[in-house]
């Protein structure tokens, strides 16, 4: 089939690169727009725009896919079907049309759970034990369309957003290729979503990576794991904030009240409503992430200190 992509971050790339090596023709990658980064803020090309070049692929950065140019360009392109993967903007219905088979999205859940921006976030900070990802149609609801295929995964007791993601973006892509080579082949068939069990799944913003030491040493854990890497956990100690890695939930720690902090030469332990944890890696404001055991070497924690 000739198909057009649409999709923005670098866990897109896999699903790319997979339609590369498939028989399917790719005519043009859909992006975002090119946006400031780093100390410059000079415009830096999405990885999936910059995969696009370095491809030799025609790119579209419409600031919004209901531009009417980027609707003619997309009826000039004349694509079979548009597959997508975390583009980051919402396709109105005269989009949607052009396509005759349609947008066809890769999401990482088991829909109808963890509808949304960050699927796989919400599915760690909630303890799921299992996600997966899911191919559907792309329809004007908030991923609510019909679903062509799934697969599962088990969310390991360590994992991070960030593992987990890579993972799915690699399973995903096989997934996604085989319903575009089951669309073409006319045997792809899409099923409504169930009514039952639908969950949102919205971005987490920075005040959600807020570790809350009161809440039970599993949850500490959770939220962390879930905002790692972004949008990075952070408490706040001498009135300055610190972004924290993975903890390590400790049965046999000393007993600490939620925040206490205790360094010691077995490890650094913060207080929670349940066991202490074990912290991994600390990063201060400006400076790089090091061991905790390093960072409270460097700023001398004594035994009166918290995390607030």
């Amino acid at each position: 089939m000739r198909l057009v992509f649409a999709g923005t971050p670098a866990v897109a790339l896999p699903a790319l690169d997979a339609i590369a090596a498939s028989s399917h023709e790719l005519l043009a990658v859909v992006t975002r727009p090119d946006a400031p980064a780093g100390r410059g803020r000079h415009l830096v090309r999405s990885p999936a725009g910059a995969w696009a070049d370095e491809h030799g692929v025609e790119v579209l950065t419409p600031a919004k896919p209901r531009e009417p140019e980027f609707q003619d360009r997309l009826r000039a392109l004349a694509p079979d079907c548009v597959p997508v993967v975390a583009y980051g903007a919402l396709v109105p219905p005269p989009a949607l049309e052009i396509p005759r088979h349609g947008w066809v999205n890769l999401h990482f859940s088991l829909l109808p759970a963890w509808r949304g921006a960050a699927p796989v976030q919400h599915a760690v900070l909630h303890g799921d034990e299992i996600t997966g990802a899911s191919v559907f149609e792309l329809e004007a609801g908030l991923d609510t369309g019909p679903v062509y295929g799934t697969l599962t995964d088990e969310i390991r007791p360590t994992d991070t957003s960030g593992d987990l993601l890579e993972r799915l973006a690699g399973s995903g892509a096989g997934l996604l290729v085989a319903v575009l080579d089951a669309i073409e082949a006319g045997t792809a068939r899409a099923e409504p979503q169930p009514v039952d069990g639908v969950s949102l799944a919205p971005k987490l913003t920075v005040e959600d990576a807020m570790v809350r030491w009161d809440e039970p040493a599993f949850a500490v854990d959770r939220r962390i794991r879930a905002c790692t890497p972004a949008p990075g956990a952070w408490t706040t100690f001498r009135d300055d904030r610190v972004k924290l890695g993975p903890v390590r939930p400790v049965a046999n720690a000393p007993a600490l009240k939620p925040g206490d902090l205790l360094a010691d030469r077995t490890g650094v332990y913060v207080g929670t409503a349940t066991t202490p944890v074990a912290l991994g890696e600390v990063r201060a404001a400006g400076k790089r992430a090091m061991p905790a055991a390093d960072w409270a070497r460097g700023v001398r924690v004594e035994s009166s200190e918290r995390f607030a």
